[in-house]
C-alpha cells in the first residue's frame, strides 16, 4: 500500500470497514475487532493509529509474529488468512495494515477463557451479536437453513392436504398417499416439510412446509405472505390506491382430469398477488380495436415482474421478521425481499448468473411446479434484458444488510 493511499484512509476516519487501534492492546481485544470485520464485509484494521486519526506508530518489535501467531492462531476461529503489511513514513513511524476479505465461514468467533463470542460491526464499533444476528451469520455461512426451522404452534392440520396429495402423486411420483396421521407426518418429515419434536409429541411444520402448503401461513408465521401497495405518485403517501397483506400457500392447487390434464382449481400466493396487482399495473388504450374493444397495456414487462416476485418469495431470509413487499408507483415497481444475499453473493455475481439458494427445499418445490426457472438465471435472462427492452431503462438492484430491492421502471408514455 502506498503512503498516499494509507493517509487517505486515515483522513476518512473509522467506518464499518476501517478500524484504528494502538498496538498495545490485549490479543482478545484485537481478535474482537478482526472477527467483527470478518463477520461483516471485511475491511482494514490499522495498528499504530489513534482513534482520532493521529499516527502514533508501531511500538511492538515482533508485531507481525504476535498478530499472526497469537491473535489469529489462538483467538480466532475458524482460521482466517489476512494480508499483513507495514507502511513506513518519513519520520520513521510505521503503521501495520491488516486487510480482511469478507469471511466465507461465518460466524467467526473469539475463543477466550473457554468461551466463544461472536462480534459484529455496527457502524464504526464492534459489538456482541444479538440472537437474531447470530442466526443470520450461521445461515450465511451455510451452517443453518432457516426454512427447516420448526414453526411453534403449527401442526399437520395447518397444511392443505389436497395440495400435498397433488404434489406427492402427480409431481413427486408416490404411488399412494399416506393413510394415517403418523404416515403423513413421517412422509412430510422426509421432505423437510415437518420436523419431529424432542418430547415425542406430534411433529410441527417447518417454515418451508407452512409457506408452501399451509392453509393460512400467517396464523403461525406472521412474516409470511406478501405486502402489496399501490400509489398514484412516485413516493409513498397516506392515500394509497391499494394496501393489503395477502396470505396463502405459495403453490396453487391442481387436479388431474382425464382427457384435460392438470387443471388449476385454486390459486396460490403468486396468482393471488398477480390478480390483485393487475388493475394497478395496466391501462386501457384510449382507442378501440377492430372488435370495438379497448386493448390493455401493461406498464411493466410481466415476465420480469414475475421473476422478481418469485425470487423474493423463494430466496428471502426467514430470520427477518418482515414480509416480502411489492409496491407500485407512478414511475416504477419495487420488489423488496427481506435479508441480504446469501454466501458472499453480490449484485455483480447475481447479474453474471451465479446461483446460491438460501432455501433449497422451497426453491426445488417451486421449480417442480414450474414457478422457478430450472436454470436459475432469471435475473440475467429475464429481468435485465426484458426491462431494458420494455422501458428503455435498466432495472435497479439495491442491496443492504436488511433487504434486496429490485426496481423495475415503468414503460414511458403510459
Amino acid at each position: 500500500m502506498l503512503k498516499s493511499e494509507l493517509l487517505e484512509i486515515i483522513a476518512n476516519g473509522e467506518n464499518s470497514g476501517v478500524e484504528f487501534k494502538r498496538d498495545d492492546l490485549r490479543p482478545e481485544q484485537l481478535a474482537k475487532e478482526i472477527v467483527a470485520l470478518a463477520n461483516f464485509q471485511g475491511g482494514k484494521l490499522l495498528l499504530g493509529v489513534e482513534d482520532d486519526g493521529t499516527i502514533s506508530g508501531i511500538q511492538r518489535n515482533d508485531l507481525e509474529t504476535w498478530v499472526m501467531d497469537t491473535v489469529f492462531g489462538r483467538y480466532i476461529h475458524p482460521m482466517i488468512l489476512p494480508y499483513y503489511e507495514e507502511v513506513e513514513f518519513d519520520d520513521g513511524k510505521r503503521v501495520a495494515v491488516i486487510s480482511l476479505t469478507q469471511g466465507a465461514s461465518k460466524p467467526y468467533v473469539v475463543r477466550n477463557n473457554n468461551r466463544e463470542e461472536i462480534f459484529v460491526r455496527v457502524g464504526s464499533t464492534s459489538r456482541l451479536a444479538t440472537r437474531e444476528q447470530q442466526a443470520r451469520l450461521f445461515e450465511s455461512g451455510g451452517m443453518l437453513h432457516s426454512e427447516v426451522l420448526p414453526v411453534s404452534g403449527s401442526c399437520f392440520e395447518d397444511l392443505d392436504q389436497g395440495r400435498l396429495t397433488d404434489y406427492l402423486t402427480n409431481i413427486a411420483g408416490d404411488l399412494t398417499v399416506p393413510q394415517t396421521h403418523e404416515e403423513w407426518e413421517q412422509r412430510l418429515k422426509g421432505l423437510g416439510l415437518m420436523v419431529g419434536r424432542q418430547d415425542g409429541d406430534s411433529a410441527v411444520c417447518t417454515i418451508a412446509g407452512l409457506v408452501l402448503f399451509g392453509r393460512s401461513p400467517r396464523r403461525s408465521l406472521r412474516h409470511a405472505g406478501v405486502r402489496w401497495m399501490s400509489f398514484t405518485g412516485d413516493e409513498k403517501d397516506y392515500q394509497a390506491q391499494d394496501d393489503t397483506v395477502l396470505d396463502g400457500p405459495m403453490v396453487a392447487l391442481w387436479e388431474v382430469r382425464e382427457g384435460e390434464g392438470r387443471i388449476l382449481i385454486e390459486d396460490g400466493l403468486v396468482e393471488r398477488l398477480a390478480d390483485r396487482m393487475r388493475p394497478f399495473i395496466s391501462e386501457e388504450s384510449s382507442q378501440s380495436n377492430q372488435d370495438l374493444r379497448r386493448d390493455s397495456y401493461y406498464r411493466y414487462p410481466l415476465d420480469a415482474v414475475r421473476e422478481a416476485v418469485l425470487n423474493a418469495f423463494v430466496h428471502r431470509d426467514w430470520t427477518r421478521s418482515s414480509e416480502v413487499e411489492v409496491v407500485n408507483y407512478s414511475n416504477r415497481l419495487e420488489v423488496i425481499s427481506p435479508g441480504t444475499l446469501q454466501n458472499s453473493m453480490t449484485i455483480d455475481k447475481m447479474l453474471a448468473g451465479q446461483r446460491s439458494a438460501r432455501n433449497p427445499i422451497i426453491v426445488e418445490i417451486m421449480r417442480d411446479y414450474g414457478y422457478v426457472d430450472s436454470r436459475g438465471m432469471g435475473v440475467r435472462r429475464k429481468i435485465v434484458p426484458l426491462t431494458r427492452e420494455f422501458a428503455g431503462k435498466d432495472a435497479d438492484f439495491d442491496l443492504t444488510d436488511d433487504y434486496l430491492r429490485v426496481v423495475i421502471p415503468a414503460r414511458p408514455g403510459l
